[in-house]
């Protein structure tokens, strides 16, 4: 048992120390953006992605996000929204969630703590990103 909680703790330390080296990579998010999310919403995150033209409903700007809420960026909304908790859903919604998505693609056995920094730290760098793309 205390082997197991060694391993994850150093588990969490080496993905939070590279999570600090990826959180000064400005690309992050932007690359996680560009995989994920430009399809429907555009490369510049105002709705006009390729697939919008096949779709039934009406893809969000991602580029006023601040604007429609007082000027201020709606953070912990738009990671609520990227994971799934709230907002809109996968399956009955028009978008997909993502965290699921983040949490599988974590490489190797790194245990649940490990595996949850890593995801969270994906959609952090996601929601950052499109902060930084406000008008």
């Amino acid at each position: 048992m205390m082997l197991s909680r060694t391993r994850a703790a150093l588990a969490v330390a080496a993905l939070l120390g590279a999570g600090a080296a990826a959180a000064q990579d400005a690309g992050t998010g932007e690359r996680i953006y560009m995989q994920y999310c430009a399809t429907c919403h555009g490369e510049t995150g105002d709705g006009r992605g390729p697939l919008t033209e096949l779709m039934t409903v009406k893809v969000a700007d991602l580029t006023q996000l601040s604007a429609n809420n007082d000027g201020e960026f709606p953070m912990l909304r738009i990671i609520h929204i990227i994971d799934g908790r709230t907002g809109v859903r996968g399956h009955g919604g028009p978008m997909p969630t993502y965290g699921d998505i983040f949490t599988s693609e974590i490489p190797g056995d790194v245990g649940p703590y490990a595996s949850s920094v890593a995801t969270r730290g994906r959609m952090l760098s996601l929601a950052l990103y499109l902060e930084s793309i406000q008008k």
